[in-house]
């Protein structure tokens, strides 16, 4: 009975040693094959970032800012006036899509915009480095180059590039208004005028002015107090009799640090209809007006707003 009992006891005693060291060969393995895979993974984060492509070179970074420019705003604009099917292919010609061929959108064909190369230590005009919010690159080449097939208005060329001020009053109406509003300019410190001026081939005649300030301060009262109200601007542009706010402007075509008054004339037009659209940024305001015979479309007119606006932005 004794030798059976002791039997026993060291069966057991050697069945529970082989199962200790088969549990203890069972953890030894998955602690080798965890240990392992977390090599194997380590290997190829490390091989994959030894073969991640470059960081995109300076001229590529400037093409996607001229393509943003270009086409990130006119895509937007024109999914307000019901086209936004048409709209939301950006970069595709309208010859690649069947059945748009021929079919006419009504906005017009920018070349590639570009914002000016800034002088040297100059921040941009609404970094925070930049507290007076002013527009150090060149005026001329801030204002919206003429779309393709554009006859340039000369009278807008001025001189090297500079409108005089009293060109730009001529945008007025009465003689009144141009008086006014040249003391306006006057008081406010008006430094430069540029501008620009063409007509399209369906006769739009579009004009461009940029007014810069000593400061933004005196460009935003100038433009809060001075020329508009709400409902219409303060001085009347040549050929329009009565304005009414354009409200058909979506709110994601809008700029952080650009305000903007948008017009249109409302009915019964004269021999044409005229739009215009103030815009302050910073220190500059600007005027852009484009009239036509019968209506002045609002997709042109729109496409352009929001250029200019993103340039000055």
């Amino acid at each position: 009975m004794t030798e059976q009992t002791e039997q026993t006891e060291q069966t057991e005693q050697t069945e529970r040693t082989e199962q200790t060291e088969r549990t203890e060969q069972t953890e030894r393995t998955e602690r080798t094959e965890q240990t392992e895979q977390t090599e194997r993974t380590e290997r190829t984060e490390e091989r994959q970032a030894l073969v991640s492509p470059p960081p995109p070179e300076a001229g590529k970074d400037r093409r996607v800012l001229r393509a943003v420019l270009r086409w990130t705003a006119v895509a937007v604009v024109f999914a307000a006036v019901g086209t936004a099917t048409a709209y939301g292919i950006t970069r595709q010609e309208r010859t690649d899509l069947p059945g748009l061929a021929t079919v006419s959108d009504g906005r017009w064909e920018y070349p590639e915009i570009v914002r000016p190369p800034l002088p040297s230590g100059s921040p941009a005009p609404f970094a925070e480095a930049n507290k007076a919010a002013a527009h150090h690159a060149d005026l001329r080449e801030l204002v919206l180059p003429a779309p393709a097939g554009a006859k340039a208005d000369k009278a807008l060329r001025g001189e090297g590039g500079w409108l005089a001020a009293k060109d730009f009053l001529a945008e007025f109406a009465s003689k009144e208004d141009r008086k006014a509003a040249g003391q306006v300019l006057t008081d406010y410190g008006l430094r430069h005028i540029a501008a620009r001026g063409w007509t399209t081939q369906d006769g739009t005649h579009t004009r461009i002015y940029l007014l810069r300030f000593g400061t933004a301060a005196a460009a935003d009262e100038l433009f809060a107090t001075e020329l508009i109200h709400y409902d219409s601007p303060t001085y009347g542009v040549r050929g329009a009799e009565e304005f009414d706010r354009d409200e058909d402007f979506p709110e994601k075509t809008e700029f952080a640090h650009v305000t903007r008054s948008p017009y249109a004339e409302t009915e019964p037009y004269g021999a044409e209809q005229v739009r215009q659209a103030y815009l302050s940024a910073g220190d500059t305001v600007a005027l852009i007006v484009q009239s036509r015979k019968g209506t002045a479309e609002a997709v042109p007119f729109q496409q352009t707003v929001v250029l200019q606006s993103q340039l000055l932005s």
